[in-house]
């Protein structure tokens, strides 16, 4: 059988073969260097994605799928693997060594990430969601001379653990219930049922919470502020944007084939779940002072916002999650290279760090506010009209004084709230006043990076039209019609 669906993932994977070859023959002595080389190497494996076309059909004995949503999926993962790498690089300088392990990892997570993008059995869906878990795993205590890295990396062992356990156990009465582990013949025995039965409901609700862990969404969001804190900076964007975007896009797959049948179950499921996801994000972001711990609970609250576009079961609805997808690993990639810049300089990560700091470099004063305002939902940004295609999507569903109008009203309401944390940062840097004026040097690749991740949001904020055709054209291989 030809390999030729698979050749993103064996590209990656040769990838990290031979970084690992080359430093056993020679340790590597520059880190930066080699992850900006990596960095370049993923952006034109991205660039040659596009020259893919979908094939039509399940292969590999029904377990995987390259269809235009597949597609979609595995270039934001690029996309996000290519900014992680170069965040990784910029952090480089602050690691006594070990460079080509981490970015080995990365890779293999990344290669998980792409599988997971074509999932169309629960077989490869479980390998593939481990893949990218136990990488994680040993990236979050990859500091491991720093307690908080360490107890970062034993929160989201334990916790994912937790999780995968749950999914499979869910997974188990999925079986149970229909005889097969092919999603699209788990949705053709639903049909053939006539419903979903008790064994049924109750292994997709286990395979839900079990995968609300890798999604940072209740009832398994707990983990991510202590982990977000703790972790490295590039790990916690890489978590933050691809983790969690390969959470959404194996929840999308999974809710509109094979969990199909089940829709009047999971959509009301999803819309609740969502509500108190982001109410518990933003109410929980207001008091934080670290602007990693702060992203945590910004993560959930976007979490909770991102299940709005699942739950509204239309193509506005998930058409409108995958264009958010990519805009958010802009903006989020953004504010974690303004952090790693900061703290390189600062040697705090904490927001009192950033007073006075639009003197000292007006570039990541600029870079970091505009993430945020971009994050709170404020035109003419990105995340505005990310937000927006969101709650029209939900407003399809709306009426007078129904589930859909009240968890539309707190998410509204949630955004407002938001506006309190995202503006006090914007407030430490350009009003309050910092104890040093000394300017804070960039490098080359940071600058670069930033002026880029900028011009993205603010492409993004005012012209969509070709990111969202392309986001309506993956939806339209899912979606219900």
């Amino acid at each position: 059988m030809s390999l030729y669906p698979l050749q993103l993932e064996i590209a990656l994977a040769v990838m990290a073969l031979l970084v690992l070859i080359r430093e056993a023959l020679r340790p590597v002595g520059n880190g930066r260097a080699l992850g900006l080389g990596l960095a370049a190497l993923v952006l034109g494996l991205l660039a040659y994605s596009f020259t893919m076309d979908p094939v039509e059909g399940a292969l590999y004995s029904g377990m995987y799928r390259l269809d235009g949503f597949a597609l979609f999926s595995k270039r934001l993962f690029l996309l996000a693997l290519a900014l992680a790498l170069a965040l990784a690089a910029e952090f480089a300088p602050r690691l006594d060594g070990g460079w080509s392990e981490q970015y080995v990892i990365t890779l293999l997570a990344a290669v998980g990430m792409l599988l997971i993008g074509s999932v169309n059995d629960f077989a490869l869906l479980f390998v593939a969601l481990e893949l990218v878990t136990i990488s994680f795993y040993v990236l979050t205590s990859y500091l491991r001379r720093q307690l908080p890295s360490l107890e970062a990396g034993t929160k989201y062992l334990i916790i994912g653990a937790l999780s995968g356990s749950l999914t499979m156990y869910g997974i188990a009465y999925l079986f149970g219930a229909t005889g097969t582990t092919n999603l699209d013949q788990v949705a053709l025995a639903l049909r053939n049922q006539g419903g979903a039965g008790g064994i049924f409901l109750f292994g997709m609700v286990l395979v839900l919470a079990g995968l609300s862990f890798k999604l940072a969404a209740f009832p398994g969001q707990m983990w991510a502020p202590d982990v977000y804190q703790g972790a490295p900076a590039p790990v916690t964007a890489f978590l933050a944007v691809g983790s969690k975007a390969a959470g959404f896009v194996l929840l999308v797959r999974l809710l509109y084939t094979g969990f199909l049948g089940a829709h009047h179950i999971w959509g009301p499921l999803l819309l609740w779940l969502a509500a108190i996801t982001l109410l518990y994000g933003n109410l929980g972001a207001l008091y934080q002072h670290n602007l990693k711990r702060l992203l945590g609970y910004s993560s959930i609250a976007h979490a909770g916002y991102l299940l709005l576009g699942a739950a509204a079961f239309n193509i506005i609805g998930v058409s409108a999650l995958l264009f958010y997808l990519v805009q958010y690993a802009c903006t989020v990639m953004c504010a974690f290279l303004a952090i790693v810049a900061l703290g390189r300089a600062t040697g705090s990560e904490d927001l009192d760090a950033c007073a006075g700091l639009h003197r000292r470099s007006p570039l990541l004063a600029a870079a970091l506010v505009i993430s945020m305002l971009s994050l709170a939902g404020l035109p003419p940004l990105s995340g505005f009209f990310g937000k927006l295609l969101l709650l029209l999507g939900l407003f399809e569903k709306v009426e007078l004084w129904n589930s859909y109008m009240i968890v539309a009203i707190l998410a509204s309401a949630g955004v407002v709230a938001s506006f309190y944390y995202y503006f006090g940062v914007a407030r430490a840097v350009y009003l309050d006043q910092g104890h040093s004026a000394e300017p804070i040097a960039l490098t080359g690749a940071t600058r670069l990076g930033l002026v880029l991740c900028i011009g993205a949001i603010l492409f993004l904020g005012i012209y969509q039209r070709p990111l969202f055709d392309a986001a309506v054209n993956a939806a339209l291989v899912l979606a219900p019609r």
